[in-house]
């Protein structure tokens, strides 16, 4: 959970945070109000990682080399993401995919928040790539995903910005792993102000595209595996999923 000044939303965050984590990694990227104090407060036992840079790529980066679980998700500690979801996430998991990828042009998924310019922008981007990869993503540029901490060395990130979603996607993608697309519901932030620009940030998820494809080219890429999207109901009362999350963690 990458976390900079968020001391105002974590009550919400924490709030519905399902029972039966393992642990959340706090990645503190310098915050200047009561973040970690509300984080320790609100979640005894919580760990926190102060970040080793700047930007929400190398944040995650921090967070994934922490995490101690065998599922990890990526969750955000503004309130736009609902860790309610995280079931969903898990189950999916559970059943046999390798990376559960958010998506929120999925029927039963939606956005609060995204706005128009962004939607265009993320629909062009997400059909370069499914264009230059040969993917079927329906959203690109999201950030809540799971996945078996055993595929770090698929995703091998290492960029620093909100390009970090692209470049997984594009990882994940060329690994041949089994990649499901869950429908997630994305909030409006409830406090405070997005980092996110949707030129610069674009700019940069645009050059990121490009680079991912010349580093294709100088080597022998297989045959990328399918994308399933995942739009059949989950039940979250099986035990399955609820053990997932008590075994692996979070």
């Amino acid at each position: 959970m990458p976390a900079y000044n968020e001391a105002a939303n974590l009550p919400h965050v924490f709030a519905r945070m399902p029972a039966g984590v393992f642990e959340v990694v706090l990645v503190d990227g310098g915050s200047s109000d009561d973040t970690i104090a509300v984080a320790r407060e609100l979640w005894p036992g919580i760990r926190v990682i102060k970040q080793e840079g700047r930007g929400k790529g190398n944040a995650l980066i921090c967070g994934f080399e922490a995490a101690r679980g065998d599922i990890i998700v990526m969750l955000d500690a503004d309130g736009s993401a609902d860790p309610q979801e995280i079931h969903q996430f898990v189950a999916v998991l559970s059943a046999g995919a390798d990376f559960a990828k958010g998506s929120r042009f999925l029927p039963g998924g939606g956005s609060a928040d995204i706005t128009p310019i962004r939607r265009l922008g993320n629909r062009a981007l997400g059909g370069s790539v499914n264009l230059l990869f040969g993917t079927r993503y329906t959203d690109l540029c999201y950030g809540y995903n799971a996945f078996w901490r055993t595929h770090l060395v698929d995703i091998a990130a290492d960029c620093d910005g909100f390009e970090i979603e692209t470049l997984i996607n594009i990882r994940i993608a060329q690994s041949r792993i089994n990649v499901v697309e869950v429908p997630s519901f994305e909030y409006s932030r409830i406090h405070g102000q997005s980092n996110l620009s949707a030129v610069r940030d674009g700019w940069r998820i645009l050059r990121t595209i490009a680079r991912e494809r010349l580093r294709r080219r100088r080597h022998t890429a297989p045959a990328l595996a399918p994308v399933v999207p995942h739009t059949a109901p989950v039940s979250l009362r099986s035990a399955e999923p609820v053990a997932a999350i008590d075994e692996a963690g979070l």
